[in-house]
């Protein structure tokens, strides 16, 4: 796309008799750039998998990011493709960090919207497609056991529903009418490790941890799923999902 804005539209001042190269191949090293650097960017948060934590802030602040960092390998390069004594001038690198925030700028408001209605379209029809399956779901909870002690507190693994992290307690919420909810002191991936044996137990999100055979209604969003589980809300986070629909398929 950034080739195609280049070359054939030529948004910017373009001084054809500095350059070392045709126009064409001008365009397509402008264009390399960014795609190299995303693609490094890309790599790099693949590994740290933030989308639990992630936000509006985060997303302008890394898009931000990315802009300065291209239009300074922009100006980093200005002595590959053009013929100026004045490359390395304060003057090229505010035009170049400029001109990459004017063209990215546009680009970002282009396919923001796009890549959101595509995650909301994929994620409500897989969603949609997990509905038809809950009421097929038996109960995964044919254990030996059919309940955990942890710090003197006995588990009901047939009345657990979900439990939601917080710090290093965790929310018990049971199917009860009186009393459904509990506080007790131990982390989510204490009683992740402890209830691995039970198939129908999976971790949604970084603070949550579900029984699946509660799950009432699944709905599909930008951001993953979100479970109906009695009066509850519980979210499914975008890099747990390919995890969950693999569980739900074998339950």
């Amino acid at each position: 796309m950034t080739f195609f804005f280049n070359y054939a539209f030529e948004p910017f001042n373009v001084e054809y008799s500095e350059h070392k190269m045709s126009y064409f191949w001008v365009s397509i090293i402008h264009s390399t750039t960014p795609t190299v650097i995303l693609f490094t960017i890309y790599i790099i948060g693949k590994s740290f998998k933030l989308e639990d934590k992630w936000n509006i802030v985060k997303e302008v602040i890394l898009i931000s990011t990315f802009f300065i960092i291209v239009g300074l390998v922009q100006f980093l390069i200005r002595d590959i493709i053009y013929d100026n004594e004045n490359n390395w001038s304060l003057h090229y690198l505010y035009e170049e960090i400029r001109n990459t925030f004017l063209v990215g700028t546009l680009f970002v408001t282009i396919l923001i919207p796009i890549n959101f209605n595509r995650l909301n379209t994929k994620h409500s029809n897989n969603a949609n497609t997990l509905n038809i399956a809950i009421n097929d779901i038996s109960s995964a909870t044919n254990q030996i056991k059919k309940s955990i002690n942890i710090n003197d507190f006995e588990l009901d693994i047939d009345q657990f529903m979900f439990a939601k992290s917080e710090g290093n307690y965790l929310e018990i919420y049971f199917n009860k009418q009186h009393q459904n909810k509990e506080l007790i002191r131990v982390t989510l991936n204490n009683l992740e490790t402890l209830l691995k044996t039970y198939p129908n137990i999976i971790k949604t999100h970084r603070s949550y941890l579900v029984n699946c055979n509660y799950i009432e209604k699944i709905e599909g969003n930008a951001q993953g799923y979100r479970l109906q589980i009695s009066r509850y809300i519980v979210p499914v986070s975008r890099n747990l999902i390919a995890n969950f629909n693999l569980r739900m398929k074998r339950l």
